[in-house]
């Protein structure tokens, strides 16, 4: 039996709140783009890339704290 989209909505939203969220990742899984096995290989280099500069001291890190005021203050006026 076919239900509505309304219907179907209505009784989602009767679902606790941890089935509505594991619900709409199976969702949003179902609608994403296959693996691209080089973009997966360009990322998995950035990131070796990423750390190798961080274990040798060349990245400046900058605390999650100060990241988020820079975002507060930039988003906020």
């Amino acid at each position: 039996m076919a239900m509505s989209l309304k219907k179907v909505s209505e009784e989602i939203l009767h679902l606790p709140e941890d089935q509505r969220l594991t619900l709409a990742h199976k969702i949003l899984s179902s609608v994403e783009p296959a693996p691209d096995s080089k973009i997966e290989e360009a990322w998995d280099s950035e990131i070796r890339h990423r750390i190798r500069r961080y274990d040798q001291g060349k990245t400046k890190t900058i605390p999650a704290s100060k990241v988020f005021e820079e975002l507060d203050k930039r988003f906020s006026g």
